[in-house]
């Protein structure tokens, strides 16, 4: 198979919690690993790429320590490993576990990350996720922003459970997308010719690419860790889970 001709069909849209699949190898590069289906989320959007194993029919355990879509040909994903063992080609069937644990962090701290952007009324100039933490960037001249009160309104709005939905929007609705879009550096992902929208019932609704928990109330408490001024029109607010 040409490489140009293949693709990795994305499962973690259609099954954010499901955790563990099989799928045939279709490559093998110095990029990692690629299989016909994935439920391993590639690096984007200030979320890290998934990692967790493989098992192949011998019973080898092969680590992923990361995962990320191909630099050119972006239908293609590729997981990541230390050390390739040579049964591992192309055609072969494995059996695949994410790290839930670190996944569902991951999930539960987008999804916050969008609430926040629902309380600050700024466009976003830079996000990152991690297991623990998140944190956004918010075009903001002035320091008008308090840890106590982001904390007390996110908690409530969490405790609130308010439903999330997954959506689609033609990529011919572009103009409508940008116009919801708070990201100024990152243009919403067209994949397929639509765009994978993510809507918080009443409170917000954006472009997104990433995995998140289909009610707030999964994420539980969170708190403002701090607030930084990174540059004369940048603020930066982290959060933790308490």
């Amino acid at each position: 198979m040409s490489v140009h001709t293949m693709e990795t069909l994305a499962l973690f849209d259609s099954a954010p919690y499901q955790n563990a699949f099989s799928a045939r190898v279709i490559a093998v590069s110095e990029h990692g690993i690629a299989l016909e289906h994935t439920l391993f989320y590639p690096t984007g959007g200030g979320q890290p790429g998934d990692t967790g194993h493989f098992v192949l029919p011998d019973g080898t355990r092969v680590d992923i320590v990361g995962t990320v879509r191909d630099p050119v040909l972006r239908s293609i994903i590729w997981h990541q490993v230390e050390d390739c063992p040579e049964q591992l080609t192309a055609g072969v069937e494995v059996d695949a576990s994410l790290d839930w644990e670190r996944r569902y962090q991951h999930m539960k701290m987008h999804t916050c990350l969008h609430l926040l952007c629902s309380i600050i009324d700024a466009p976003v100039t830079g996000c990152s996720i991690s297991a623990d933490k998140g944190r956004l960037d918010f075009d903001l001249p002035e320091m008008t922003l308090d840890k106590d009160s982001i904390t007390r309104d996110l908690n409530t709005l969490i405790a609130q459970a308010h439903e999330v939905k997954t959506l689609s929007m033609h990529a011919s609705e572009y103009a409508t997308l940008l116009q919801i879009t708070r990201t100024q550096a990152v243009a919403p992902p067209v994949i397929q010719g639509s765009v994978r929208v993510i809507e918080i019932g009443g409170i917000d609704i954006q472009p997104c690419g990433g995995t998140h928990v289909i009610n707030t109330e999964e994420i539980g408490r969170v708190f403002c860790e701090k607030i930084e001024k990174k540059s004369k029109h940048n603020r930066r607010v982290i959060l933790r889970f308490e």
